[in-house]
């Protein structure tokens, strides 16, 4: 455990560094965020304008940290790598935010098609690694393991894509994106920590460098993390919580990722049926706002859920 605690004190200090020296940066360069139009209007007062893309901050933190305690480790390295991966898929968003100067980037299918490619290569890699396992294991039955056999590919893919574009859909908040990341980053290190899985190092410097973040993320936010941020996280989720064979478990630790993508779903759905609206607005977070919450106390709301979750996930680790 030593070795993660290192790690989030570097990550940390590289974070509340790297802050205030890149965010005069990214204002000069007018990387602001686009408000959705349609969104809560004072989003569009209070937000615009915003520097984003925090992510490379967040990135830069984490690969420093990660990169002094991860030499040698293949299984680490594949995590710092997807990440990178998918945090630059997210790179590609905002700058087409950027350039096309309204809150639209890729197309949806080209963000999906990018999702599983690396999501493909990372599972074709992982799968030639010391400690690949097709079998994961089953929430409060601790020893029990299900063999997913030659699903496991499509399994892990769809891992992958669920978790990026629930950590995306989360990130519409101040610090709520960054603040529930860190709670399920806690969990599966602690996770790591009882493996004694050589990812540990790497689950702390996740943590260090979200909580350094948090300091200029939280409300009134200084910086947005952006897609480059959100994607790259989702990512490391998803690649940490495989690499411990414990993908179901994130239906239970990242429920605030499952509560945000089942109101864009339904709401969705319910609108193409009935063409009203389910939710006052989704994801889910916006509704909660729209009915009268302040951010903050949203933003409260959502962190105590996922630490009881993480709670509850606890259990589901030791079998009750």
């Amino acid at each position: 455990m030593n070795t993660a605690v290192y790690a989030i004190l570097i990550a940390f200090v590289a974070n509340i560094v790297l802050c205030p020296m890149l965010i005069p940066y990214l204002i000069k360069l007018r990387f602001g965020q686009y408000i959705r139009e349609d969104g809560p209007a004072s989003h569009i007062t209070k937000k615009a304008g915003t520097p984003t893309m925090g992510g490379l901050i967040i990135y830069g933190s984490f690969l420093l940290s990660a990169l002094i305690f991860t030499r040698g480790n293949p299984q680490a390295m594949a995590i710092v790598s997807v990440t990178a991966a998918f945090g630059f898929i997210g790179f590609l968003d905002d700058f087409q935010k950027k350039i096309r100067k309204r809150n639209l980037g890729l197309r949806t299918w080209q963000k999906f098609l990018a999702q599983i490619i690396v999501s493909v290569i990372f599972v074709w890699f992982w799968s030639r690694m010391p400690g690949y396992s097709t079998e994961i294991l089953i929430p409060f039955f601790p020893g029990v393991t299900f063999d997913l056999g030659i699903l496991y590919p499509a399994f892990a893919c769809l891992i992958f894509i669920s978790a990026t574009n629930g950590a995306n859909l989360t990130d519409g908040l101040d610090g709520l994106a960054a603040g529930v990341t860190a709670l399920i980053i806690v969990f599966f290190m602690f996770a790591a920590w009882i493996f004694d899985s050589p990812i540990l190092p790497v689950t702390g410097a996740a943590v260090g460098a979200l909580m350094g973040f948090l300091l200029f993320n939280s409300h009134p936010a200084r910086i947005f993390m952006g897609d480059t941020g959100s994607l790259a996280l989702g990512g490391l989720v998803a690649a940490i919580a495989l690499t411990l064979q414990m993908p179901l478990f994130l239906l239970i630790v990242a429920v605030v990722y499952v509560m945000e993508t089942l109101s864009v779903i339904i709401q969705v759905g319910y609108f193409k049926m009935t063409r009203r609206r389910f939710f006052k607005m989704a994801p889910i977070h916006h509704t909660f706002e729209l009915s009268g919450w302040p951010e903050t106390k949203v933003v409260a709301f959502f962190y105590v859920i996922t630490a009881m979750a993480c709670l509850l996930g606890y259990l589901a680790l030791q079998g009750v």
